[in-house]
């Protein structure tokens, strides 16, 4: 049957699909996107508070994966919401909060054992982002469009339709076959997408899945391929790649392209992790030399865990008191490191360097 963009694609193969899909180029480019992946793997253990790369820079793929939806921050309002815990966030930054809490949730389970990849976890996540639960889709209607308005795609209709597509996509993920895993992520991903289940967060949910699906392969310690930016930069790209496989069933640009934004994500994210490490290691240098009776370790981390500190931050990690807290964050001001910053009732200290490093 021809493709209609106007007709619900309840036809949408099953997978595994029936395409060759380790061509030469594509096992050639999964030994580069892998070897990029390794590195960054290891790059994550040279922070010692890994909090900085789930809290710090998971954040930063929070923001870019809701701005391909159009849904915007900036970099200032998210990381001084999420210190305050979103009490003063907008609508807009309070959605990419509800991303990263999905992230979160999402990765506790799948590092657990206690989760896997199954359609029950992947409404959970939705909920999280959207803040509603809206589970998968029920009533018809959804179509993709252009900004002009015309239909591109009209995913399959009927929630038992929807849901045995996505069984069916969970017996891929764990089916015992010699498919490379970096490949299986990008059929999955472009099935996921392709399937739509949910009225709304699907992009975000999908890029969260291709997250947790490396963390549970072993092929990441935590959730910092940064690949929202990488399809945020190469937008079109990806949208065409989508829809050559669902008009042509062209999948080996759909896979370099993935195995390409999997290879430059995971360098440029290693490339930010050691700038950070260099970064913390010159502060501790310092600060051991300069205030040596308040110096400790534990103060440096804690201020490398997100841009903008709190006193609280301190109190909370058993610093000491509110008086202590701020006698310590007074000093890293008094060296240079550390600059005060109002806003409303409260006084944030941001750390510009480390807020440069991420948003660079």
């Amino acid at each position: 049957m021809k493709f209609d963009p106007d007709r619900p694609f309840n036809d949408l193969p099953l997978l595994p699909p029936k395409a060759e899909l380790e061509t030469k180029r594509v096992l050639k480019a999964t030994i580069g996107a892998r070897t990029a992946l390794a590195e960054l793997k290891g790059a994550g253990g040279l922070i010692p508070n890994q909090r900085v790369l789930i809290d710090a820079i998971a954040l930063q793929e929070a923001k870019s994966s809701s701005e391909i939806e159009n849904i915007v921050t900036t970099n200032d309002e998210l990381y001084r919401a999420f210190a305050n815990e979103g009490r003063t966030a907008d609508p807009q930054t309070k959605e990419v909060l509800g991303y990263h809490a999905a992230l979160w949730s999402g990765y506790q389970g799948i590092q657990s054992g206690q989760r896997q990849l199954t359609t029950r976890l992947l409404e959970e996540l939705v909920a999280m982002i959207r803040g509603i639960d809206i589970g998968v889709r029920r009533v018809p209607g959804t179509k993709l469009a252009t900004p002009a308005g015309k239909v591109i795609y009209t995913p399959p209709e009927g929630e038992s339709r929807l849901r045995d597509l996505l069984a069916n996509l969970e017996k891929f993920l764990y089916a015992e076959d010699d498919l490379d895993p970096l490949v299986k992520l990008a059929v999955m991903h472009y099935q996921f997408e392709a399937i739509h289940p949910f009225t709304d967060g699907n992009g975000r949910t999908g890029r969260i899945l291709n997250v947790l699906f490396l963390i549970e392969r072993k092929l990441l310690d935590v959730p910092v391929l940064y690949l929202s930016r990488f399809i945020l930069q190469e937008k079109s790209a990806y949208y065409e790649g989508l829809r050559a496989v669902t008009e042509q069933g062209a999948w080996e640009p759909w896979l370099l392209y993935m195995l390409r934004g999997i290879e430059t994500t995971a360098q440029s994210t290693r490339e930010r992790i050691e700038a950070i490490r260099r970064l913390l290691d010159e502060w501790i240098e310092r600060a051991r030399r300069e205030i040596p009776k308040i110096y400790s370790k534990d103060l440096m981390e804690a201020v490398f865990r997100l841009p903008y500190s709190k006193v609280q931050f301190l109190e909370e990690q058993g610093m000491g008191t509110r008086i202590t807290a701020t006698k310590y964050l007074r000093a890293l001001v008094g060296l240079g490191l550390l600059k005060p910053v109002k806003s409303g009732r409260d006084t944030y200290y941001l750390n510009e360097p480390l807020y440069r490093a991420l948003t660079a």
